[in-house]
């Protein structure tokens, strides 16, 4: 039975769930109370089998920057299976009917994080840009900034930490999600996490800050997120990292977007060289964690404006979603055929045009084309895209975007 989660009926259930998965250990009392009201806050749907909840899945409002527009996003945040479920086909269509109920009432996007690339393509969904992650001597910060003394937080300033969040400066691709018992929950759940911040806004309001997951006496030192609006708040919160250089031998950082981290680094090949195969090595590492799909064709092209110049083709679109969907579903998905604008003013209409080149493409690989992941060139060679050489080099010209990061986990 596929339902609606009962907190009544199904809380214990859930954390059960979450126990068996590792995501919850015996004896966090806090970080327990703080995921029963996570799970109840956004749209958390349950698979039972024999009277109980076995598998779980929950997603949240949130919004995607696309350049200067924010489109609707569904941020799919849990998907969990208990020991006694595996290999049942919960996950795959508790999702695809979690998606599709976030489409019918109008969402635009949706994203998750994944264990594992190819399970959630069945669902059309497709990878994001990759992340980076550096590991640092935060002595070894070249910053011409003294930083001030900051304001310890702690958990009990999620209210504070959230709202600087939505507040931070963003770039596109970026989230911003709506519930603060996110927030919450993610401050909770850090191990001996901290946070050292400034509260400069005109009210007084949390304004730059990092939290943290400490390990030991010196390190390493984790940085979970951090916040910023301008320049020279990343420039205190970097600084604010070296200073604790004379005790934390290593701290590692998600590197923010639009920024190059290895700018601010003294002799990165040589820390790296040196601290090869220690416990504190100097190094970094990138993954492509996220997915995302388009659920609304035509509400994102409608908010799609690109400085380069127009290209019309037809489109030939699969999503794979409908096949996990029951009769009762309203949407189905996103296959069809269509005429595509896209350009200053972009847009999307039903049907075909003989005298237009034609692109037939999965709704992942569109979605990644079109949010800057990689372009239509690269995407024919890897994934599910083929059209007419000088239609790719056409999309090529006027898809040249940022590259899309998060910059919020999901």
């Amino acid at each position: 039975m596929f339902r609606d989660y009962d907190p009544g009926q199904d809380k214990e259930s859930v954390l059960r769930i979450w126990r068996e998965v590792g995501w919850l250990e015996e004896g966090k009392d806090k970080l327990t109370e703080v995921l029963a009201r996570f799970i109840f806050c956004g749209r958390t749907l349950v698979a039972e089998i024999d009277g109980a909840a076995e598998c779980l899945v929950n997603a949240v409002p949130a919004t995607m920057r696309y350049l200067d527009q924010d489109l609707s996003f569904s941020a799919v945040l849990g998907v969990s299976t208990s020991r006694i479920a595996r290999k049942q086909g919960l996950a795959s269509r508790l999702t695809a009917m979690a998606v599709a109920q976030d489409a019918a009432d109008g969402v635009q996007l949706a994203g998750l994080g994944i264990f594992e690339q190819g399970f959630y393509n069945q669902l059309g969904f497709g990878s994001g840009s990759y992340e980076h992650w550096f590991a640092f001597d935060p002595a070894r910060l070249r910053i011409d900034v003294k930083a001030r003394v900051p304001r310890r937080l702690s958990t009990d300033d999620w209210a504070a930490a959230h709202a600087a969040r939505l507040a931070r400066l963003r770039s596109h691709g970026s989230l911003n999600v709506f519930p603060a018992v996110v927030t919450e929950a993610e401050m909770a759940w850090t191990n001996n996490g901290f946070g050292l911040g400034y509260y400069d806004g005109p009210d007084g309001e949390l304004t730059h800050y990092l939290w943290c997951q400490a390990k030991g006496p010196i390190g390493p030192y984790f940085v979970k997120w951090m916040c910023f609006q301008t320049r020279e708040q990343f420039l205190e919160l970097m600084a604010l990292l070296r200073n604790l250089g004379d005790q934390i031998r290593l701290v590692r950082v998600q590197e923010p977007p639009g920024i190059q981290l290895h700018d601010l680094i003294e002799q990165p090949f040589k820390q790296r060289q040196i601290s090869r195969r220690s416990e504190y090595e100097s190094t970094v590492h990138a993954s492509a964690y996220w997915q995302v799909r388009m659920c609304d064709l035509a509400g994102c092209l409608a908010r799609t404006h690109l400085p380069g110049d127009t290209v019309r083709f037809n489109l030939a679109l699969a999503d794979p979603i409908e096949r996990f969907l029951g009769d009762d579903v309203p949407w189905r998905g996103l296959s069809g055929d269509y005429v595509v604008t896209l350009g200053p003013s972009s847009g999307v209409e039903p049907g075909t045009d003989a005298d237009l080149p034609t692109l037939t493409v999965s709704v992942g690989a569109f979605t990644r084309m079109w949010l800057g992941v990689r372009p239509a060139t690269g995407l024919s060679m890897t994934d599910d895209l083929a059209g007419p050489q000088g239609l790719l080099e056409a999309l090529d010209r006027t898809l040249r975007l940022p590259a899309p990061k998060l910059d919020w986990d999901i």
